[in-house]
């Protein structure tokens, strides 16, 4: 355990690591494939290190990510972490064997830290290199577990990732029919729930937080050009 800086994107961070031991091995799939980032709802980056390294609490993430920029390294990439529980994307149950978990010093209100922002962008920019991990496949908490979860929340800034094609975002979207809403939303990855005010709820949290109201047009016009440029299973890998 230790400090040490490493290049890992554009700057070199600010890496610490840790050994937690609430980890194994992957479970059906070699290597990741996603990864869901997460806010740790605690006091601070110090008090979620030590929970996600106590094995009494059975609970561990990749990395944790502090509000100054430091990166904590908590479980090897290559072994299956314990962030994600229950929930799904697409075809894949198991989302802890698939993904690569990083948590987020953050009470879930606040904005993000710009130092911290900034050491995620070249922590998942190191990550896309080693793993070739699309940027379809970085999601939240919230969207694999609707209504369990509302990770990384309403604050998170998941335009700034997309525009540096670490996440996805809607383009040149035209409004459809709210019939449409629902079936894409499963086409996208959201099959964990057929409960439209929930996706709706979910969807709007990280794509159109500003939002209010029931359903609109503009939903499903977002949701419909998500699907058509990434459907959740091309190229699928094992559940």
């Amino acid at each position: 355990m230790g400090p040490c800086t490493v290049q890992d994107g554009l700057r070199q961070l600010k890496l610490t690591t840790y050994n937690s031991p609430n980890c194994g091995p992957r479970r059906g799939v070699a290597q990741p494939d996603m990864v869901v980032l997460h806010y740790t709802a605690m006091k601070s980056a110090a008090a979620a290190r030590d929970t996600l390294c106590s094995p009494a609490n059975e609970v561990s993430a990749h990395y944790l990510i502090a509000e100054d920029g430091e990166v904590m390294s908590l479980v090897p990439e290559a072994l299956r972490a314990w962030h994600a529980g229950a929930g799904r994307w697409g075809a894949v149950a198991d989302v802890n064997s698939h993904s690569i978990g990083i948590e987020i010093a953050n009470d879930g209100l606040s904005p993000f830290a710009a130092p911290q922002m900034d050491a995620l962008v070249d922590l998942l920019q190191g990550i896309k290199v080693r793993w070739d991990i699309r940027p379809e496949r970085v999601i939240g908490h919230s969207d694999m577990a609707p209504g369990r979860k509302i990770d990384p929340g309403g604050r998170f800034d998941w335009r700034r990732l997309a525009l540096m094609s670490h996440a996805v975002w809607p383009e040149d979207v035209a409004p459809q029919d709210t019939a449409f809403f629902a079936p894409r939303m499963r086409a996208f990855g959201y099959t964990a729930t057929d409960d439209v005010d929930l996706l709706l709820s979910v969807f709007r949290m990280r794509f159109r937080p500003w939002a209010t109201g029931p359903l609109d047009e503009v939903d499903a016009g977002m949701i419909s050009d998500l699907a058509r440029r990434f459907p959740v299973d091309v190229n699928p890998t094992s559940t």
